[in-house]
């Protein structure tokens, strides 16, 4: 059963609201798909359809009206980003097409943003998808009947769960998507790295490429082979600079890209501006460890593998993220480490009265106390393999 968490949200839009539905998300996420199921009767106009990408860069709505049936109502206009002013175009549909009502995808956050964020300023709702959640996996492979946001719920119960009998190896599933991921491709290319490898151009570098965004495609490749080597570690922007003999604003400007395209994201320190913690530099994760993967080209089994502490940590962080957003739980994602070397995986807070430490171990292991005797209102919950989906 193909379901997403985002179903419910996208299908309710239009009668909420009259705005533009805007979805965006990396390539290969599902975008299109999730569309079509939801949105069966829409007309789609196909960017990458060249006559259609013609058609709409005149930008005159007595043209975009010529490509229009007289019974449509729900317009899609896929891939918008790939127009020299995609805003533009959704404004004339918004303001002077007023009879339809406008969905459009991209996935290049970025190029969208940048160009259309003026233009349809009041006129737009945006939604994000990313890569499978580990409950769309289970329930799209028939393993669990319903979705759920655990393990964001368990956080919120305390961390006190009782274990549920599971008719299937959890286990190994956890195994094999810490090596292979959550693109919805792996449903039907299983364990397949060959598919994830071509990924990396047609993911990672296509629409940075195609847009003209990278003037330096082997350095832009090296730098994200770093990161993939770090994930969960922080960013130095100096020391990455000089590994690759790049400046270090070339460096922080393609991290920024990479997080606009929806292939990283990056996490910043939790301070309440105390002297000795450290409030620059960033955390990276990566949104899929398949990805992240094939771009190290290391896919050997997870017990063979010295990272096998950083892939869980990256799982765990980046699942809570799509949960959090999904289920629109509010929290603001940090870490915390001070200068005397104190530190705590994950820092989840909506105020000073809400405020989740989150230890994140490969085995439960002893809670750090050192920023509980800090933040004395907040409370701290071990995640580990044992307990993060019971």
């Amino acid at each position: 059963m193909i379901v997403r968490h985002l179903d419910q949200a996208l299908a309710s839009h239009f009668t909420k609201y009259n705005e533009v539905l805007v979805l965006l998300g990396a390539r290969q996420v599902g975008k299109t798909t999730i569309l079509k199921r939801i949105f069966s009767d829409a007309h789609y106009l196909v960017v990458d359809n060249e006559p259609i990408k013609n058609a709409l860069e005149r930008y005159d709505p007595a043209v975009y009206k010529q490509l229009l049936n007289s019974n449509d109502s729900l317009i899609v206009v896929d891939e918008i980003h790939k127009l020299s002013d995609p805003g533009r175009a959704a404004k004339i549909f918004f303001d002077q097409l007023p009879e339809y009502k406008l969905i459009i995808t991209g996935s290049s956050a970025f190029n969208i943003k940048n160009k259309a964020s003026e233009s349809l300023a009041g006129r737009k709702i945006d939604y994000y998808l990313y890569p499978l959640s580990l409950s769309e996996y289970l329930v799209q492979n028939g393993l669990e009947n319903t979705l759920s946001f655990r393990p964001m719920e368990n956080l919120l119960k305390g961390g006190e769960t009782e274990e549920i009998f599971r008719p299937y190896d959890h286990k190994a599933v956890l195994n094999n998507i810490l090596v292979y991921g959550l693109y919805p491709a792996m449903q039907s290319h299983p364990s397949d790295s060959v598919y994830l490898t071509n990924l990396i151009d047609s993911v990672v570098f296509k629409d940075l490429v195609e847009l003209s965004l990278l003037e330096n495609k082997p350095a832009a490749l090296s730098l994200l082979k770093l990161l993939a080597y770090q994930i969960g570690s922080q960013v130095n922007y100096a020391e990455l600079a000089s590994k690759l003999g790049i400046g270090a604003r070339t460096v922080k400007r393609y991290i920024e890209l990479f997080e606009q395209s929806f292939i990283i994201f990056t996490i910043k320190p939790y301070t309440s501006r105390k002297r000795d913690e450290i409030a620059k530099m960033p955390k990276v994760f990566f949104y899929d460890l398949g990805l992240r993967n094939a771009l190290i080209n290391n896919f050997d089994p997870v017990e063979n593998r010295g990272d096998s502490g950083q892939l869980f940590e990256n799982f765990i962080v980046s699942e809570l993220f799509k949960y959090n957003y999904y289920g629109n739980f509010g929290y603001n994602f940090n870490y915390w480490r001070t200068k005397g070397g104190s530190e705590v995986d994950l820092v989840l807070s909506k105020s000073n009265h809400d405020i989740i430490a989150v230890e994140i171990k490969s085995k439960s292991q002893r809670i750090n106390q050192a920023f509980m005797s800090r933040y004395p209102e907040s409370r701290m919950v071990v995640i580990s393999k044992d307990n993060y989906w019971v």
